[in-house]
């Protein structure tokens, strides 16, 4: 019987899983009578369905990788060699407004690396996947990031959550809006990390972001030629860090404005 271990068995895999639990996330939105929401936080949400759906991938997952772990943003987890990090929902506060704009994200950690990435959006069908040397994709077709070379042309993602000082998160909107960039930000930051792999914006910046939002990004953009600073330094993957991607056009250019270094 063949081991299912290499890095293409387990995109398919997670791929797979995905899908599956995006389907789940597309019923429970749409039956929008039984969607209720607490707050973990401040702007924190919180669903049934995030722990529902947070629960199935685990099972799936360790079902077929059993000497795996999984860490995900609702219930913990452990961190070994080969290390599953997950998002059930990202952009939970979307799932719980009625705003159709969600995903589940699942990552691989491979002694201490981002290995693979897949992230599935399921109101509008989107499977962003890539590994590590494989390659990134969404729904088959291969990524690249876009081809911007100036900040004046760019348009960027700017997240902000509401543990981060609103005094330094405007300090840096002054900057990145007196250089002449677009700035948006749509609620999920797993979502905007696959719009950089895939193009449609240049890049994303944000002070403070947790491992399970956007490990799985980190992998996409790097398969697709965009360039990121270093998340996983220090206590990156339990405590998370600022992350930064931008397409090369701009990558230096938005390095040294908002003061992030690069990954060399």
């Amino acid at each position: 019987m063949k081991t299912l271990s290499s890095l293409e068995d387990r995109l398919l895999i997670a791929c797979a899983v995905a899908r599956e639990v995006g389907l789940l996330q597309k019923r429970r939105f749409l039956d929008r009578d039984k969607v209720a929401f607490k707050f973990k936080g401040p702007q924190d949400y919180l669903t049934a369905t995030d722990g529902e759906v947070e629960k199935l991938v685990r099972r799936r997952l360790l079902g077929i990788f059993p000497g795996d772990t999984v860490l995900g943003e609702e219930d913990g987890g452990q961190v070994s060699d080969c290390t599953w990090v997950v998002d059930p929902i990202d952009g939970t506060s979307n799932f719980a407004r009625g705003i159709p704009y969600f995903c589940v994200s699942i990552a691989f950690v491979l002694r201490g690396e981002a290995s693979i990435g897949v992230i599935y959006q399921p109101m509008s069908d989107e499977l962003f996947a890539g590994a590590k040397g494989l390659g990134a994709t969404v729904n088959g077709e291969p990524m690249q990031v876009a081809k911007t070379t100036t900040l004046e042309q760019s348009l960027i993602e700017v997240g902000r959550a509401s543990r981060q000082p609103q005094a330094g998160y405007l300090a840096m909107l002054e900057k990145v809006m007196s250089a002449g960039m677009m700035i948006r930000g749509a609620g999920s930051g797993a979502l905007a990390l696959a719009n950089v792999a895939s193009g449609r914006v240049d890049g994303l910046f944000e002070m403070h972001m947790y491992s399970w939002d956007c490990l799985a990004g980190i992998v996409l953009i790097e398969e697709a030629g965009g360039r990121m600073n270093d998340f996983m330094r220090g206590e990156g993957l339990l405590k998370g860090n600022p992350i930064l991607a931008a397409a090369p056009g701009i990558a230096e250019a938005l390095s040294a404005l908002v003061g992030e270094p690069l990954k060399s």
